[in-house]
């Protein structure tokens, strides 16, 4: 093995990212509730758009993304020529830290925020900035003082994951212009449509020449194995966003896909209601129990136990009994677990479970 050949600085320092696991080794037929999935699947028109796909696998795909930008422009009432595409969210954000920051530059977020920021920092060879939030819940002024001349991006999900929790418009506003001139505010909403008259930030992208919002099909829409997302930027940085994209990076059986998703507006009200129907009842039921979590704005609680060895302990049960749910030290909770909103039955039979384990 040759010592010479090294890759970027920051490369070596990624840890993997983990997944939600979905297997319980000598079990069949567990309940998935580790990775925030819509337990009510895609809408019957994504389906069809997706399968109708397969009659031209032999073409290549839209490399503009026309009709999906279109779609996304009419149901949000957006510019079109303002929204770029990619292979989720995660696509948009690694696209943002190649564009924008480098060696000798820094990114920020929260303790708690999403892993892919710090991954996506690193594998650009940028510093990777770490600011505490104030129970949980993303702190404006925390994130300010960890600005220096070097940030030039500084990532919040509202609502944010593994928490839940999210901040107002006002505090947004206060980051936007709080912020170095050189820097960007991403407002990761991946969850943003499970909060009623919520717009993920995008009149602040219309108002601002430094916000850009990041979305993605993975969440309500049900696409997460198509890999879809989508940003909403002022036309400077999408022009720059668009020279670091690939042309073909999304299939056309996914565009088609994300396209009927967008458009089935009634479908996506129903997952939300289903959503915020069966959270607050797991929420209260959980807290019942003495199991608290934060209100949750998103399609998951994040379930507070005593110590990390109780969280692991009832981690351990709920696998006995088929119940996947995800732990989260790795993003410095090692207390809490981080259980999705299923169906009724999921949600029913993790309560039920949690209940037995802790001898109620």
């Amino acid at each position: 093995m040759t010592t010479a050949i090294r890759p970027q600085p920051g490369i070596m320092d990624i840890a993997l990212y983990q997944g939600g696991a979905s297997h319980v080794a000598g079990l069949d037929n567990v309940i998935k509730l580790s990775s925030n999935e819509n337990p009510l699947g895609p809408s019957d028109a994504a389906v069809k758009a997706f399968r109708d796909a397969s009659y031209d696998l032999h073409r290549y795909p839209s490399s503009d993304h026309t009709a999906l930008r279109q779609a996304i422009a009419q149901v949000h009432g957006l510019d079109a020529d303002r929204i770029i595409c990619g292979a989720g969210s995660d696509e948009i954000i690694a696209f943002l830290c190649q564009a924008f920051s480098g060696e000798g530059t820094e990114v920020l977020h929260t303790v708690h925020g999403f892993g892919m920021y710090r991954i996506s920092a690193l594998a650009n060879g940028a510093t990777p900035v770490e600011v505490p939030e104030n129970e949980r819940v993303t702190d404006v002024d925390a994130l300010l003082a960890g600005c220096t001349d070097k940030t030039r991006l500084v990532f919040i999900a509202n609502p944010n994951n593994p928490t839940g929790t999210m901040i107002g418009l006002s505090e947004i506003e206060r980051l936007a212009a709080g912020i170095p001139k050189q820097a960007i505010l991403v407002l990761d909403g991946a969850y943003a449509e499970y909060v009623e008259g919520y717009d993920g930030g995008a009149a602040l992208v219309d108002s601002h020449d430094n916000i850009v919002m990041t979305r993605t099909f993975s969440k309500l829409y049900g696409l997460g194995g198509l890999r879809i997302g989508w940003g909403y930027a002022p036309a400077h940085i999408i022009d720059v966003l668009n020279r670091v994209r690939g042309p073909f990076n999304l299939s056309q059986a996914a565009l088609n896909a994300a396209t009927a998703a967008i458009k089935d507006t009634g479908y996506a009200a129903h997952c939300r209601s289903e959503n915020a129907k069966w959270r607050s009842w797991m929420a209260d039921a959980l807290a019942e129990i003495g199991v608290p979590s934060d209100v949750s704005c998103a399609n998951f609680i994040l379930a507070r136990f005593k110590s990390q060895d109780e969280a692991e302990a009832c981690d351990e049960y709920l696998k006995t009994q088929g119940l996947i749910v995800r732990r989260v030290a790795g993003y410095q909770l090692p207390t809490c677990l981080r259980i999705t909103v299923g169906d009724e039955s999921a949600c029913r039979r993790v309560v039920h479970a949690i209940r037995q384990f802790k001898g109620d």
